[in-house]
């Protein structure tokens, strides 16, 4: 009987910055094997490039850049075995690789088989497909390698078994969505059971752009059975020991960490991904727009989470239909979380541009122009404080109020990135009431008054939308699950007020593309997942 100790490392790289997630990666097998002595180091999928690298793959540099980060990855490697994904440049094609390190030299490279290409993924525009199972001897353990999207398909687990692996390592970059974590440990229970091994998983941490990805790295038994499990978004080494008889592997016990409810899990989400996206690209400080509203509160909410109140500043720009309640709302909000506040008032810069305009308007009724103007002259302010000062706009808009174009181009859509963007409005509340059980952030009567955009007397988002308990529950069934108009409306739903939703939400397709990026949190997001024309004749609802 022999043992094996195999540290999951699931870490946080940059997207392109080969040399720092170089440097990273050897930090990490240097204090995996001070504090645990491994005889073998797992790491995520592409995690010398960082995960999605999209078309920098396509850079010439590339082959070089990753030759040199190999070379010295395989001097940390001397007497345990490194597993670590990057891409592989051979013959003239690209793949998605897993290379096994060992005695300071690269002993054996896998190329991912199964490439997947929906939703976020794009990879057979990068990669060419592996052909070949590979099942390594380690430490007298016949050893799987596979990589992410191969342990979501049959066939590789199939091929690993008929060359009697009894042991799975999988790399992998796998992006949060709600409910994520349990169809994982579904699939790899099944996949367990599958190949009649235990599966050692290890996913990627950290922001990318729109995506997050949650680590939450896993160990499960040859029967299925969870046996570690590593905390959910930072980075983590986690160890386990199994041992061998020389037939079956079985490991002991492992650090098992709480599987999150699905709601904390989306708050936590939101978080990681305005932390990274914040501090990836180099700003010191953010600053939006405080309404005393829901969407806004929330946002402030989460950006202090993230960021730390002294790299927030929250700017009040009311104007003649701003209720006193939203003053005092914001700046109460603003108390209680300790961020800077200023209040610009809008009334000067708005007499200005009517008066700029008033020969283009002259004879003309007002309408939905004067409100637009409004959110116009908030986005001029927010863009310039961005200018000044260097920090980057956070706007506020939710899911419901993009999808249907309830959102000003240039005013309330100005900025760099919308941390609701994928997140309903009715979902917008129960993150509040979360964020308030952990600790007082939002005022109670930003969540209990009826929500107003403010740009009329006596405004609510009901005078002009259906009701968001219904509103919501349309936009899911057309945008996350395809449904036509006829299939909502038998689902029980109005048929006017359907095709109605549906027709704003087509339309408004040109105004959702030039929306800031915005964290994904469902599995058909809000963002890169959404492809359809601008320009198109494809009957309403159909």
């Amino acid at each position: 009987m022999t043992s094996l100790r195999i540290a999951l490392a699931q870490i946080n790289p940059v997207v392109g910055d080969i040399e720092g997630n170089t440097k990273k990666i050897i930090a990490t097998i240097e204090t995996a094997v001070s504090r645990h002595d491994p005889q073998l180091i797992l790491f995520p999928e592409l995690v010398v490039t960082g995960y999605p690298p999209e078309d920098l793959l396509l850079r010439e540099s590339l082959v070089h850049r990753i030759e040199r980060a190999l070379h010295k990855i395989a001097g940390q490697a001397p007497r345990c075995y490194v597993v670590v994904g990057y891409p592989r440049s051979l013959d003239g094609s690209l793949y998605n690789a897993a290379g096994v390190f060992f005695g300071g030299k690269l002993v054996n490279e896998y190329h991912k088989q199964c490439l997947p290409n929906y939703r976020v993924f794009d990879e057979k525009r990068y990669f060419k497909e592996g052909k070949h199972t590979l099942v390594m001897d380690i430490f007298g353990v016949p050893t799987a390698i596979s990589i992410c999207e191969d342990v979501w398909e049959d066939a590789p687990t199939a091929g690993a078994k008929a060359e009697g692996a009894k042991l799975m390592l999988n790399l992998s970059a796998s992006p949060f969505h709600a409910g994520k974590q349990i169809e994982r440990e579904a699939l790899l229970a099944q996949r367990a059971w599958q190949g009649g091994m235990p599966v050692v998983y290890c996913n990627l941490v950290g922001g990318q752009d729109e995506l997050v990805f949650d680590g939450a790295s896993m160990v499960v038994s040859a029967e299925g059975e969870l046996i570690a499990r590593s905390p959910a978004y930072i980075e983590y080494i986690n160890c386990v020991t199994a041992k061998w008889d020389g037939r079956r592997l079985r490991f002991d016990e492992g650090e098992v960490s709480d599987l999150r409810p699905v709601l904390e899990d989306i708050y936590e989400t939101l978080v990681l991904g305005v932390r990274d996206y914040v501090n990836k690209n180099g700003f010191k400080n953010v600053v939006l727009g405080l309404s005393g509203g829901i969407d806004s509160a929330v946002t402030l909410a989460i950006a202090v989470d993230a960021l730390g109140a002294d790299r927030v500043e929250a700017v009040m720009m009311p104007f003649r239909f701003t209720a006193s309640m939203s003053m005092e709302d914001a700046q109460a909000q603003a108390a209680i979380l300790k961020v800077r506040y200023q209040v610009i008032s809008i009334e000067s810069v708005y007499d200005a541009f009517m008066l700029a305009l008033s020969d283009e308007f002259d004879g003309l009724s007002a309408d939905k122009t004067e409100e637009n103007l409004q959110a116009r002259c908030r986005g001029v302010l927010l863009m310039a404080i961005s200018n000044k000062k260097g920090s980057l706009v956070l706007t506020t808009g939710n899911k419901s109020e993009v999808a249907v174009g309830y959102s000003t181009l240039y005013g309330d859509m100005a900025g760099g990135f919308d941390v609701l963007k994928d997140v309903s409005k009715i979902r917008v509340f129960e993150l509040a009431r979360y964020r308030n059980s952990l600790s007082p952030a939002i005022p109670q009567r930003v969540i209990d008054r009826p929500p107003s955009a403010e740009l009329a007397p006596d405004q609510k988002d009901e005078d002009s939308l259906p009701p968001y308990e219904i509103l919501d529950q349309v936009i899911e069934r057309y945008i996350e699950h395809d449904e036509s108009a006829e299939t909502i409306i038998a689902a029980g739903f109005e048929r006017e007020m359907v095709y109605r939703i549906l027709r704003l939400i087509d339309i408004n397709e040109y105004k959702r593309r030039q929306a800031p990026i915005g964290t994904r949190i469902t599995e058909r997001g809000f963002g890169r997942d959404r492809r359809y024309p601008i320009t198109q004749k494809w009957p309403i609802g159909d």
